[in-house]
């Protein structure tokens, strides 16, 4: 079983009110589960708690059967001279594959993406949406258990966004936990549910 469960989460950062408070989540693998709400509502810093990389002011996250956690940041950040399959072939090669082997999948991986033919062009070299894809295709190369998304199609035309979209859910169904946090309405609605941080925003206090 691989699932992350979180109790009553209440966050706020220094000065602040509370970005989310009394939140209850349980998240299983097979689904995307997509974070909406305004901006500042708290979808990154959410899934930074969920990550066990941020601690909560109150609540808990249980993460069971969860080794590995994989983030595809808003921004993606790569090495600048190496090419787009080595960037993809080197969590291949850390989980064991052989040269060949993992340049093979790390190639099939590019296709899903539509990157196969910018796989000898360096990083640098990469328009803003298709540096997001090679982040997504990296991603998955680690097999990661828990995969957090942060507006993955924000830089994406609508067919390109439509396949990363269909990639999130087939990696989910690879027995991942796939957690999405966007503005994008097409990939709200991909999304198996979808949690809406505006609804655990504490009310505002009268005067």
């Amino acid at each position: 079983m691989r699932l992350v469960r979180a109790e009553g989460l209440t966050h706020a950062f220094p000065g602040t009110g509370p970005l989310f408070t009394g939140l209850d989540l349980v998240l299983r693998a097979g689904e995307v589960v997509g974070l909406v709400g305004p901006s500042g509502s708290g979808k990154s810093t959410l899934l930074s708690v969920l990550a066990g990389w941020v601690t909560p002011l109150g609540g808990r996250v249980e993460r069971i059967g969860i080794d590995h956690t994989g983030w595809v940041l808003q921004n993606p950040h790569g090495v600048a001279r190496r090419s787009t399959l080595d960037h993809v072939v080197l969590p291949l090669l850390a989980r064991g594959r052989r040269r060949v082997d993992a340049e093979d999948e790390a190639m099939a991986l590019l296709a899903r993406f539509g990157l196969a033919a910018a796989a000898a062009r360096p990083f640098r070299a990469l328009s803003g949406g298709e540096a997001q894809r090679l982040m997504l295709a990296r991603a998955v190369a680690t097999a990661a258990d828990l995969l957090l998304v942060d507006e993955p199609t924000a830089q994406l035309d609508l067919r390109t966004a439509d396949t990363v979209n269909d990639v999130l859910a087939g990696i989910a169904q690879e027995d991942a936990v796939v957690v999405v946090a966007t503005h994008d309405p097409r990939t709200r609605d991909a999304c198996t549910r979808v949690v809406d941080l505006a609804d655990h925003q504490s009310a505002p206090v009268g005067p």
